[in-house]
């Protein structure tokens, strides 16, 4: 007599993304943050209500990766093009994707601006500490002593100034209802990020305000490390300038354990 087997499904590729090749460097941590904001959306079942809203920078061509509605914003500007789209859309889940350099340097004045009027929307903000896509520039990230082609001595605070806690100067503001730094260096990390991308798009469905999640990501190719060296560096050195955990929780939420 033969038994009949249940098998139950555990895992499998997110809806939320479409099945592309990717075109990230080798230990590029911008694939695995792309997968969890995919599960994330599939699990509160809104892939048909998202719009995500990329820049430049390495993450320009997200759109070839999300499989929702994508709007490209010009460099820097991707939280006031998200805002516009909220205000016409409340119904949405709006999001915007950026690196270092767009989100702290070139759009300084419209995450701030943004972030202060507790726009509700959610920015998931990916920190490689250094400019990726134009060939490995010192950013307003880069960690002192770190070494960038327009810095090859290494970052000196007295003539590049010190690296910029973007986060941490949001959270002062009274817009912003939820701020937490993670990092994509192990699975433990990877479980805690995507926890707390779920717990941004919560709060912003339910129009609390401004919500950010920070990802510390490897660069291996700007870093000129291999992928393996730039995962290590991110735990051993990159976090004592950024060190993890969250940075304020006003959503008033109890965390399932």
């Amino acid at each position: 007599m033969s038994a009949e087997v249940a098998y139950q499904k555990v895992f499998g590729y997110p809806e939320s993304l479409k099945p592309a090749q990717t075109h990230y460097c080798p230990g590029c941590g911008h694939s695995i943050a792309h997968r969890l904001v995919a599960e994330c959306l599939d699990e509160l079942g809104m892939r048909e209500k998202t719009i995500g809203v990329p820049p430049v920078g390495c993450a320009v061509l997200a759109y070839n990766y999300f499989n929702f509605d994508m709007v490209e914003a010009p460099h820097g500007r991707a939280l006031a093009v998200a805002t516009g789209i909220k205000r016409v859309h409340p119904d949405k889940l709006v999001l915007t994707y950026q690196g270092d350099g767009d989100l702290a340097a070139i759009g300084t004045a419209e995450t701030i601006h943004a972030a202060n009027r507790g726009e509700k929307i959610t920015t998931i903000f990916i920190n490689n500490a250094i400019y990726g896509m134009t060939g490995g520039q010192m950013a307003p990230t880069t960690t002192l002593g770190q070494v960038a082609t327009t810095a090859p001595g290494g970052r000196e605070p007295e003539r590049h100034g010190r690296p910029i806690d973007i986060s941490r100067m949001l959270a002062v503001s009274d817009g912003t209802v939820y701020i937490e730094r993670c990092s994509l260096t192990s699975v433990k990390n990877i479980r805690k990020a995507k926890k707390a991308i779920m717990k941004a798009f919560r709060a912003q469905l339910d129009g609390l305000g401004f919500t950010l999640v920070e990802l510390l990501s490897p660069c291996p190719t700007n870093w000129k490390m291999t992928p393996k060296a730039a995962w290590e560096w991110i735990d051993t050195e990159m976090v004592k300038t950024y060190p993890l955990g969250v940075i304020k929780d006003n959503t008033g939420y109890e965390d399932k354990k």
